[in-house]
């Protein structure tokens, strides 16, 4: 089943929150929502899941309108499950009695009770929550409450699971673990995902599409490879791929480097970036040297991140970023250059 959103608007008195969102979500897809704090993502995601009715426009499950102008259907009756970033549990309620708290609800009325122990049971154990079903949140680590809250929302097998910023409450290893968990639960489910997120890394590493969103609008919609090579703006591209923007002139397909005597190619820089006489150059496409023929700078900084090295450099009255491997050691205060490789 496909999720689509036709013409979302969104306001709070006056002010505009979203503006004619359209978006279709194939069946089984991992798609990220992915923007600052103010962006309108996790509005977005309170309106698919029927917390809040659109001020116009509709959402629907293929032909299963779930809001428009005369329509919203409760959140209880949306085919969904939904994991929050703060955990939502309850303290005096078991491991396994929050797993089978969505079976109560009047749409699983007609579900055995077989079926639903057997829902119960299977959910927790696919989440290894077997030998802690009859403890309490409180005696549970942060790792293994989100556990709890993944069962929960898995357990009825819902045909889409909202996630709104489900890792931000943990430690970064905790966070890697935890972004395999997600990806297997979306392999075993095959639910659709719809991921709010403001880490970049997160969606990237996950995502079938990344929704890049800014100011109650979309800015791109793609794959995170498209997403990272090749950005539509300037926001995308300093946002999620940390691109330098190098400022120029275009004349045909070549890249005319502003104050240097440097040509670069088309390697297909989005029109908009080219309107604005920008080239977007990744931190891992700048090569640090001592000579040659690259753009001066100046290391400001330097911070080892095991396999890789990332450098600040200042470029005339530019601030770049350029990610080198651990072995390239270069000194704050050193003269280099900055030799491209597209």
């Amino acid at each position: 089943m496909s999720l689509h959103l036709e013409h979302i608007k969104q306001k709070f008195g006056s002010t505009p929150v979203l503006n004619d969102i359209n978006l279709v979500i194939r069946p089984s897809e991992f798609l990220a929502i992915l923007g600052p704090s103010g962006c309108g993502k996790t509005t977005l995601l309170r309106i698919i899941g029927g917390f809040l009715k659109p001020t116009s426009g509709t959402v629907r499950l293929d032909g299963t309108v779930y809001s428009d102008s005369s329509v919203m259907v409760p959140i209880e009756n949306r085919d969904l499950g939904m994991v929050f970033q703060s955990f939502a549990l309850w303290p005096h309620m078991t491991v396994r009695e929050h797993v089978e708290f969505p079976l109560k609800s009047r749409k699983k009325a007609g579900w055995p009770a077989e079926k639903k122990e057997a829902a119960a049971a299977q959910a927790i154990h696919d989440m290894g929550l077997d030998a802690l079903a009859d403890r309490y949140p409180g005696e549970l680590s942060g790792g293994q409450r989100q556990r709890v809250s993944l069962a929960r929302a898995i357990v009825s097998k819902p045909s889409i699971l909202l996630m709104d910023e489900p890792l931000s409450a943990l430690d970064a290893e905790l966070k890697i673990n935890m972004r395999k968990e997600i990806q297997d639960i979306h392999r075993r489910t095959g639910a659709i995902i719809i991921y709010v997120t403001h880490d970049q890394s997160e969606a990237l590493a996950m995502a079938d599409r990344i929704l890049v969103m800014r100011y109650g609008v979309i800015e791109q919609l793609g794959t995170p490879e498209e997403i990272y090579t090749h950005p539509e703006s300037e926001f995308v591209a300093t946002f999620v791929s940390k691109c330098n923007l190098l400022h120029g002139t275009w004349q045909g397909s070549d890249f005319h480097v502003a104050g240097h005597p440097f040509v670069y190619p088309d390697t297909g820089i989005a029109c908009p970036l080219k309107e604005k006489g920008l080239y977007p150059v990744r931190p891992e496409q700048f090569h640090i040297t001592y000579d040659g023929p690259g753009l001066e700078a100046t290391i400001t900084n330097r911070q080892f991140h095991g396999r890789e090295i990332h450098y600040a450099v200042t470029c005339g009255k530019e601030e770049f970023q350029v990610f080198a491997r651990s072995g390239e050691v270069f000194f704050p205060g050193e003269s280099v250059r900055l030799v491209f490789t597209a």
